[in-house]
């Protein structure tokens, strides 16, 4: 399977032994983030969807309103919803009302890797809502990922840590 190029994707992470969290970064209106989502559920046949409507071109910080807007109707459309949101404690109480299983706060901006800027914030928001807290963005070390743990998260994405690291095989091992 695949082309002359390499094989695909699909071909290498197979759906039927890996969940695939289809995802709409990229995203900068509602619309698209809906359109992707469904786009999503197609291609790999499942209702998860981690939504990103993003509102600022430099900081790729989320638009929370569009982001409450786009989780409404996904939600409503039978998706399962798994929101990058701010570290707002009121966005992540809405949306877990409306039903998402979890909520994402970011911890700084994506890729920054400035770690945890705000742990009042993150702490009110473990303290508020009873969905799982997956801090998701800004991570950049071993140590940050150590804090988002000891203040509560469930768990704590990551890539520009490891992807930027000088041995990123060290760094994911550490993180």
């Amino acid at each position: 399977s695949g082309t002359a190029a390499g094989p695909r994707l699909l071909d290498v992470i197979k759906p039927e032994r890996f969940t695939i969290l289809p995802n709409t970064a990229g995203c900068y209106t509602v619309d698209d983030a809906v359109t992707t989502a469904h786009l999503g559920r197609e291609l790999l046949d499942t209702k998860l969807i981690k939504l990103e409507v993003i509102g600022d071109e430099r900081t790729l910080f989320p638009d929370v309103t569009g982001t409450l807007e786009a989780a409404k109707i996904l939600i409503d459309d039978g998706f399962t919803v798994l929101p990058y949101i701010t570290d707002d404690p009121v966005s992540c109480q809405k949306l877990e009302a409306m039903g998402c299983p979890a909520v994402m706060p970011l911890a700084a901006p994506i890729g920054s890797g400035l770690g945890i800027r705000n742990p009042t914030n993150l702490r009110i928001i473990l303290e508020t809502v009873e969905v799982p807290v997956i801090v998701d963005a800004g991570v950049g070390t071993a140590s940050d990922a150590a804090l988002a743990m000891e203040l509560g998260a469930t768990a704590v994405l990551m890539n520009t840590g490891i992807a930027h690291a000088k041995d990123p095989v060290a760094m994911a091992e550490a993180m």
